[in-house]
């Protein structure tokens, strides 16, 4: 039987410090979030492998747990301080969401599939408000300090862009499967500043996919 505490352990001392996670209320909050809570059921052995684990949706859709490294290189770039007001969007089972909330933050967990918000509101309790909906319909409590998008984007996101309040930071995988790349955007008035993180993907979300068109 695996002692999921040592794996949570060896998963912050072997994954995330050696991928440039430093930041110790970052490093305590993947310490102390049980992963295997919010996996897919069945698949609590396969929580802390440093691989994204996804599952399909009806409609075919997909969602990502993304692998624990890539994940906390993201939240770590949000820069979330007590207090902030946070929205994870396309939340699946609500992970992210609690390591949003162990760093202080008070979070809006959105996702458009009802038996996952479901499952997440089972998941997360009371201390995290998980609202079901469009990913792309402006959320309950914005204008955010910080959106972590938990999927890839193959475009600009401007609807959760404007969610952003001043100053306020958005963290998601940008641009097709095989050059894509962990993106930061930061506010600054009505205009947007961006810059890529790292190289990295995870499978599409359709509410963001590009329309391919016609093909001759």
């Amino acid at each position: 039987m695996i002692d999921y505490a040592q794996a949570r352990r060896l998963m912050v001392d072997c994954q995330l410090r050696t991928f440039d996670v430093n930041d110790n209320a970052v490093l305590d909050a993947f310490d102390s979030v049980a992963r295997e809570r919010f996996v897919p059921p069945g698949r609590e052995d396969f929580a802390y492998i440093d691989q994204t684990l996804t599952f399909a949706l009806d409609g075919g859709d997909v969602r990502a747990m993304p692998a624990p490294m890539v994940l906390a290189r993201m939240i770590q770039a949000l820069k979330i301080r007590p207090g902030s007001r946070a929205l994870d969007v396309a939340t699946g089972f609500g992970y992210g969401a609690a390591i949003l909330r162990r760093l202080g933050a008070e979070v809006v967990a959105l996702e458009s599939s009802a038996n996952l918000a479901a499952t997440a509101r089972e998941r997360l309790g009371e201390t995290v408000e998980v609202v079901q909906g469009a990913l792309t319909a402006p959320a309950k409590g914005a204008p955010f300090d910080a959106i972590l998008v938990e999927g890839r984007v193959e475009t600009r996101p401007q609807a959760l862009l404007d969610q952003l309040r001043d100053e306020g930071r958005l963290v998601c995988v940008l641009g097709p499967d095989r050059a894509a790349k962990a993106t930061l955007f930061v506010r600054a008035g009505d205009a947007f500043g961006s810059r890529s993180l790292f190289d990295t993907s995870l499978p599409a979300l359709k509410a963001f996919t590009t329309d391919p068109g016609f093909a001759f």
